[in-house]
Parts: C-alpha cells; sequence; structure tokens
C-alpha cells in the first residue's frame, strides 16, 4: 500500500513538472492601423475582420491581441501611429488607405503588411504587380475595371431622365484619383453633363452638396474614399435635404440613406482580410501572396429614400438588385 501511494506521487509530481516544462501558448499579436473615424467605420472594417479570425480559431485574449490606433479623421497621425505599431513588434498591421500603407511602408520594412482594401496598389507604388507584390504588403484591391461604368449604368435605369450629375470627391486623397478618373469617363461615355466638387475635409461637404444642388444636378455621385465612407451618413442627409439622389460605390451608403450603392462589400473584403492574416501566421511571406480583387458585388436600393425624393424606381431594376431596403 505505502509502495503504491509513493508510486502515485509521484506520478502527480511528474505531471506536473510535465506541465510546468510545456511552452506557453503563442499570442498572435496584430496591429489595427484604422484610416478615419472609429464609431463611423467599426461595423464595416474591424468588426467584420474580428468575425473572421474568430471563425479561424483566432480568440483575443486566448491566442491574439489587436492594438488599435485610428486616426478619427486627423491623417496627420498616421506616421505616429505606424511607428507605434511597430514599437509594439506586433506579428502583423491590418490597414485599409494608400496613405496608411505609405505611413506603415516607411515605418517598417520587415513587419508584414495586410491591406484590406487598397486602389490601385501598383499605379500608387504600393506593391510591385499583383501577383508578386514584393516588399512586406499584400491584401485586396477594391479598384476593378469597369466598376464605374455598371454605377452609373445603374443611376441611369433608375434615373432614366437624367441630364447632369455632379460628381463628389475627396480631391486631396491621392487614393480617390483614379476611382474619380474612372468615374468621370464613365459619366462622359452615357452623354451626361456634369460638374465637378471637390472637397478636402469633413466641414466642406455640406456647403459642397448645396452646390451640387444649386447647380441643378439630378443626383450626385459619390467617389468612394476614406472621408466619403466614413461622412456617409451626413453626405446621404445633406442629399436628401437638398432633393438630390445619390449613388456611392460602397455598400454601407445606402444603409446610411443613400438612395443606390454598388461595389464590392466592404464588410466581407475586411473579413477576408483576416485570411491573409491566417496565412501570414502559418509561414506566407507577403511577398509572394497575390493581391485579390472583389468577385462579387452588390447593387442595393434604399426605397425610403426613393419614396422620400418622390422617385418611382424601375420594377426592372428592383428585380436586379441584391438587397432592397424597404
Amino acid at each position: 500500500m505505502r509502495s503504491r501511494a509513493l508510486l502515485a506521487a509521484l506520478a502527480v509530481l511528474l505531471a506536473i513538472g510535465v506541465g510546468e516544462a510545456q511552452p506557453a501558448r503563442k499570442v498572435w499579436r496584430i496591429g489595427y492601423l484604422g484610416d478615419g473615424f472609429r464609431a463611423e467605420r467599426l461595423s464595416i472594417n474591424l468588426t467584420p475582420f474580428r468575425d473572421g479570425l474568430r471563425e479561424l480559431g483566432y480568440v483575443e485574449g486566448q491566442n491574439l491581441a489587436i492594438e488599435e490606433r485610428w486616426t478619427d479623421g486627423r491623417e496627420e497621425r498616421l506616421p505616429e501611429h505606424a511607428s507605434d505599431l511597430v514599437r509594439q513588434k506586433v506579428d502583423v498591421i491590418v490597414t485599409h488607405s494608400v496613405r496608411s500603407i505609405k505611413a506603415l511602408q516607411n515605418a517598417t520594412t520587415t513587419i508584414p503588411i495586410v491591406a484590406a482594401v487598397m486602389p490601385d496598389p501598383v499605379g500608387n507604388g504600393l506593391v510591385a504587380t499583383l501577383s508578386r507584390p514584393g516588399g512586406n504588403t499584400t491584401g485586396m484591391t477594391d479598384q476593378v475595371t469597369e466598376l464605374a461604368d455598371k454605377e452609373i449604368q445603374f443611376l441611369k435605369e433608375a434615373l432614366p431622365h437624367a441630364r447632369r450629375v455632379t460628381i463628389l470627391w475627396h480631391e486631396t486623397n491621392p487614393g480617390a484619383k483614379l476611382t474619380f478618373e474612372d468615374t468621370r469617363r464613365a459619366v462622359e461615355k452615357v452623354g451626361l453633363a456634369y460638374d465637378v466638387v471637390g472637397v478636402s475635409a469633413p466641414d466642406q461637404l455640406e456647403s459642397a452638396i448645396e452646390r451640387a444642388a444649386k447647380g441643378r444636378a439630378d443626383a450626385l455621385v459619390v467617389v468612394h474614399d476614406i472621408l466619403t465612407v466614413s461622412q456617409r451618413a451626413t453626405i446621404a442627409q445633406a442629399a436628401l435635404k437638398h432633393r438630390l439622389a445619390t449613388i456611392c460605390a460602397s455598400s454601407p451608403f445606402v444603409d446610411a440613406g443613400g438612395l443606390l450603392a454598388y461595389g464590392p462589400n466592404l464588410p466581407a473584403m475586411f473579413k477576408r482580410a483576416a485570411v491573409f492574416v491566417d496565412r501570414i501566421f502559418r509561414g506566407a511571406r507577403p511577398a509572394d501572396l497575390p493581391i485579390e480583387q472583389p468577385t462579387k458585388f452588390e447593387l442595393r436600393v434604399n426605397l425610403r429614400t426613393a419614396k422620400a425624393l418622390g422617385l418611382t424606381i424601375p420594377a426592372a431594376l428592383l428585380l436586379r438588385a441584391d438587397e432592397v431596403l424597404q
């Protein structure tokens, strides 16, 4: 009996020793650099990204920690936030705009950078090619050939009697320039007259939309970027106030009160960014991970806004819509 007790006690001690000898579970650290207002972008950016990580088995507080940094409308904070995340020695940094990617690339050449959304990554000098990015940056682009053409086509179908539009864009954001040019060409292609209103800050939006209304525009074409997506509610409300129909290539725009949206599903792109992060954690090099383009596009229509504007959306267009907000 005494021998059995001693053996049992020895077994317990050995088990404890083995447990103590096991290495601690790896806790991956992700830096998140948010260009824009956290309160306005959280639901379409970081929340779906977290959902994607959770589905892949990453749980905050167990094997994952996320360090957030947001500009909250002050883009001059980007270099400081980028450097801070590098000092934190995170394993990967996730972001979503040309200027934030450039700030991160200036801060580090070794920590992997995953961009959930980046317009024209080659033209903006962010990567070498789409198939072989090179460097430490990979991710997805929302710059898709003929996206603007389809967007303007849907606008024409919704407003067959439209003759003039105003293009609203964030003129000081280099990442928006190619999208603006695509939009301008698409408008010209269908024979619409147009005016251009550029803004550089949120407090200019109301007056810009008022100018569009005074110019007798039938609709406002919103070029999607950091500022316009963050300020989607402000834009939608001002446009409604001035009796302007609106369209944007950002799907959350319709939820905020915009009339039409056609483009890639932004939350889905941020959720997809989690797959890139997982691949990097498993040993993949950003330089070898091809830049992905969206394959799913959504047409969304807000009938409440149409009713407020006194518009009747053609039944044929409603049948083609992926979602109609009643």
